[in-house]
């Protein structure tokens, strides 16, 4: 299978052809946050402010890097459990975020709220994060800086390497990927 290529930011017409279990190269910038960060934006949402970044068509995904090391944009950069973004993703989406990147489950509300909006979820590997974090050229805090490593950074990426998990029709590798193997 040949892997796509996406440029960030996403839009709906890149995304609608995507489909559960594609492999992609993403590249472009995209922005960071996890549980903490997630709480701050939806409030910011709820309390009429604006957000300390424009979410429309954006890739938020779910990680806290390491560190960086001497020459490196950051240290190890791999993803969180996504189910624990499920409570605020659905606010986010509804504000144009279109696609989001960790590792596990989403719950059914998250998945029609993608579905509604056009949206993928991408799951980036976990237990390769001193790897993926090559295609991480640049690394900015740009809100939350109080929250450390869960600040929310804005990276520069370049054939960052991710799967389809839920495509905009709300199919789902989870779903799918054990049904075939049991197929075969």
């Amino acid at each position: 299978m040949a892997q796509i290529r996406l440029q960030l930011p996403l839009t709906r017409e890149a995304l609608a052809p995507l489909r559960a279990g594609d492999e992609v190269l993403i590249s472009g910038d995209l922005y960071t946050a996890r549980d903490a960060a997630h709480k701050r934006l939806v409030q910011c949402l709820q309390d009429g402010q604006p957000l300390p970044f424009d979410v429309r068509g954006q890739l938020i995904y779910y990680v806290g890097p390491a560190p960086a090391s001497p020459g490196h944009a950051v240290g190890a950069a791999g993803p969180t459990t996504s189910y624990r973004m499920d409570a605020y993703t659905p606010a986010l989406l509804d504000a144009g975020l279109l696609g989001m990147m960790g590792k596990g489950k989403r719950s059914p509300a998250v998945i029609e709220s993608m579905v509604r909006h056009g949206a993928v979820y991408f799951g980036a590997v976990g237990g390769a994060a001193a790897l993926i974090s090559r295609h991480i050229t640049h690394s900015e805090v740009v809100a939350y800086p109080d929250l450390g490593a869960e600040a929310v950074h804005r990276f520069t990426v370049v054939d960052f390497p991710a799967l389809v998990i839920i495509d905009s029709l709300g199919q789902n590798l989870y779903e799918i990927g054990p049904r075939q193997y049991c197929e075969e």
